[in-house]
Protein backbone atom coordinates (compact mmCIF):
# COMPACT_ATOMS: atom_id res chain seq x y z
CA UNK A 1 0.00 0.00 0.00
CA UNK A 2 1.11 3.50 -0.77
CA UNK A 3 1.01 5.89 2.21
CA UNK A 4 1.29 9.67 2.37
CA UNK A 5 4.52 11.13 3.73
CA UNK A 6 4.62 11.96 7.42
CA UNK A 7 2.92 10.38 10.40
CA UNK A 8 -0.53 12.01 10.30
CA UNK A 9 -2.00 9.03 8.42
CA UNK A 10 -1.18 5.79 10.20
CA UNK A 11 -2.32 2.64 8.43
CA UNK A 12 -3.43 -0.18 10.69
CA UNK A 13 -0.38 -2.27 11.49
CA UNK A 14 0.02 -5.68 9.87
CA UNK A 15 -0.24 -7.54 13.20
CA UNK A 16 -3.45 -5.78 14.22
CA UNK A 17 -4.92 -6.13 10.72
CA UNK A 18 -4.16 -9.89 10.68
CA UNK A 19 -5.74 -10.38 14.12
CA UNK A 20 -8.77 -8.29 13.17
CA UNK A 21 -9.46 -10.27 10.01
CA UNK A 22 -8.88 -13.56 11.81
CA UNK A 23 -11.63 -12.57 14.25
CA UNK A 24 -13.95 -11.38 11.46
CA UNK A 25 -13.51 -14.45 9.27
CA UNK A 26 -13.40 -17.16 11.94
CA UNK A 27 -15.68 -15.73 14.64
CA UNK A 28 -18.48 -17.54 16.41
CA UNK A 29 -21.05 -15.79 14.21
CA UNK A 30 -19.35 -16.99 11.03
CA UNK A 31 -17.49 -15.08 8.34
CA UNK A 32 -18.45 -11.38 8.60
CA UNK A 33 -16.38 -10.45 5.52
CA UNK A 34 -17.44 -12.85 2.76
CA UNK A 35 -20.11 -11.17 0.63
CA UNK A 36 -20.15 -8.04 2.82
CA UNK A 37 -20.78 -4.49 1.76
CA UNK A 38 -18.19 -2.45 3.65
CA UNK A 39 -17.88 1.18 4.70
CA UNK A 40 -14.43 2.36 5.80
CA UNK A 41 -14.64 5.65 7.71
CA UNK A 42 -11.46 7.72 8.10
CA UNK A 43 -10.19 5.38 5.38
CA UNK A 44 -6.66 6.82 5.13
CA UNK A 45 -4.72 4.47 2.84
CA UNK A 46 -7.71 2.13 2.54
CA UNK A 47 -5.86 -0.72 4.24
CA UNK A 48 -8.87 -2.14 6.09
CA UNK A 49 -11.39 -1.81 3.29
CA UNK A 50 -9.01 -3.18 0.68
CA UNK A 51 -8.15 -6.11 2.94
CA UNK A 52 -11.88 -6.83 3.24
CA UNK A 53 -12.24 -6.83 -0.56
CA UNK A 54 -9.29 -9.21 -0.85
CA UNK A 55 -11.04 -11.56 1.59
CA UNK A 56 -14.38 -11.72 -0.20
CA UNK A 57 -16.26 -8.49 0.52
CA UNK A 58 -18.22 -7.42 -2.56
CA UNK A 59 -18.39 -3.64 -2.19
CA UNK A 60 -16.32 -0.93 -0.46
CA UNK A 61 -17.23 2.67 0.22
CA UNK A 62 -14.18 4.51 1.60
CA UNK A 63 -14.83 7.84 3.32
CA UNK A 64 -11.93 10.25 3.82
CA UNK A 65 -11.51 14.03 3.83
CA UNK A 66 -7.75 14.65 4.12
CA UNK A 67 -6.45 15.67 0.65
CA UNK A 68 -3.16 13.73 0.91
CA UNK A 69 -4.94 10.64 2.18
CA UNK A 70 -7.58 10.94 -0.56
CA UNK A 71 -4.91 11.00 -3.27
CA UNK A 72 -3.18 7.96 -1.77
CA UNK A 73 -6.49 6.16 -1.22
CA UNK A 74 -7.40 6.61 -4.90
CA UNK A 75 -4.00 5.26 -5.98
CA UNK A 76 -4.37 2.21 -3.71
CA UNK A 77 -7.91 1.48 -4.89
CA UNK A 78 -6.91 1.80 -8.55
CA UNK A 79 -4.04 -0.64 -7.97
CA UNK A 80 -5.70 -3.16 -5.67
CA UNK A 81 -9.50 -3.15 -5.90
CA UNK A 82 -11.25 -5.13 -8.60
CA UNK A 83 -12.92 -2.77 -11.08
CA UNK A 84 -16.26 -1.41 -9.93
CA UNK A 85 -16.00 -2.69 -6.34
CA UNK A 86 -14.82 0.46 -4.55
CA UNK A 87 -16.02 4.03 -4.29
CA UNK A 88 -14.22 6.94 -2.63
CA UNK A 89 -16.36 9.55 -0.89
CA UNK A 90 -14.54 12.79 -0.10
CA UNK A 91 -16.37 13.74 3.09
CA UNK A 92 -16.08 14.21 6.81
CA UNK A 93 -16.72 10.80 8.41
CA UNK A 94 -18.70 12.47 11.20
CA UNK A 95 -21.04 13.95 8.56
CA UNK A 96 -21.10 11.56 5.61
CA UNK A 97 -23.74 11.81 2.90
CA UNK A 98 -26.72 9.43 3.08
CA UNK A 99 -25.74 5.86 2.34
CA UNK A 100 -26.17 4.60 -1.21
CA UNK A 101 -26.84 1.17 0.39
CA UNK A 102 -26.69 -0.25 3.91
CA UNK A 103 -23.46 -2.00 4.88
CA UNK A 104 -22.81 -5.25 6.70
CA UNK A 105 -19.37 -4.26 7.98
CA UNK A 106 -17.99 -0.89 9.05
CA UNK A 107 -14.44 0.08 9.95
CA UNK A 108 -13.88 3.22 11.96
CA UNK A 109 -10.26 4.25 12.48
CA UNK A 110 -10.51 7.89 13.56
CA UNK A 111 -7.42 9.94 14.40
CA UNK A 112 -6.41 8.90 17.89
CA UNK A 113 -7.39 11.11 20.82
CA UNK A 114 -9.55 13.38 18.66
CA UNK A 115 -12.95 12.39 20.10
CA UNK A 116 -14.34 11.52 16.65
CA UNK A 117 -15.39 7.89 17.14
CA UNK A 118 -18.70 8.56 18.87
CA UNK A 119 -19.89 11.26 16.39
CA UNK A 120 -18.93 8.98 13.49
CA UNK A 121 -20.89 6.09 15.01
CA UNK A 122 -23.96 8.32 15.34
CA UNK A 123 -23.48 9.42 11.71
CA UNK A 124 -23.53 5.77 10.58
CA UNK A 125 -26.94 5.33 12.15
CA UNK A 126 -28.32 8.72 11.08
CA UNK A 127 -27.24 8.17 7.46
CA UNK A 128 -28.68 4.62 7.27
CA UNK A 129 -25.23 3.16 6.62
CA UNK A 130 -25.77 -0.07 8.58
CA UNK A 131 -27.90 -3.18 8.22
CA UNK A 132 -29.49 -4.25 11.53
CA UNK A 133 -26.95 -7.04 12.18
CA UNK A 134 -23.88 -5.09 11.01
CA UNK A 135 -20.48 -5.52 12.58
CA UNK A 136 -18.74 -2.24 13.42
CA UNK A 137 -15.04 -2.28 14.31
CA UNK A 138 -13.58 0.77 16.05
CA UNK A 139 -9.80 0.95 16.13
CA UNK A 140 -8.50 3.25 18.86
CA UNK A 141 -5.61 4.15 21.09
CA UNK A 142 -5.90 2.12 24.29
CA UNK A 143 -5.81 5.40 26.20
CA UNK A 144 -9.08 6.46 24.55
CA UNK A 145 -12.19 5.40 26.40
CA UNK A 146 -14.52 4.30 23.61
CA UNK A 147 -18.05 4.53 24.94
CA UNK A 148 -20.42 3.78 22.10
CA UNK A 149 -23.43 6.06 21.85
CA UNK A 150 -26.96 4.80 22.45
CA UNK A 151 -27.93 2.35 19.77
CA UNK A 152 -24.79 0.19 19.92
CA UNK A 153 -23.78 -2.84 21.95
CA UNK A 154 -20.15 -3.79 22.60
CA UNK A 155 -19.70 -7.40 21.50
CA UNK A 156 -15.96 -7.75 22.14
CA UNK A 157 -12.83 -5.75 22.92
CA UNK A 158 -9.25 -6.64 22.08
CA UNK A 159 -5.87 -5.06 22.75
CA UNK A 160 -2.73 -5.27 20.63
CA UNK A 161 0.10 -3.23 22.12
CA UNK A 162 -1.12 0.38 22.14
CA UNK A 163 -4.04 -0.35 19.80
CA UNK A 164 -7.52 -1.31 20.90
CA UNK A 165 -10.30 -2.84 18.83
CA UNK A 166 -13.93 -2.54 19.87
CA UNK A 167 -16.43 -4.76 18.05
CA UNK A 168 -19.89 -3.23 18.10
CA UNK A 169 -23.33 -4.13 16.83
CA UNK A 170 -26.26 -1.77 16.29
CA UNK A 171 -29.10 -2.42 18.70
CA UNK A 172 -32.46 -3.32 17.17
Amino acid sequence: LAAPAGSRIRPTGARVRAALFDILTHGAAGNAVEGARVVDLFAGTGALGLEALSRGAVRLTAIERDPAALATLRVNIAALAPAGTATVVAADATRPPPAPHACDLAFLDAPYRAGLAEPALRALVDGDWLVPAATVVVEHDIGDAIAPPAGFTVRDRRRYGGTGLAFLRPEP
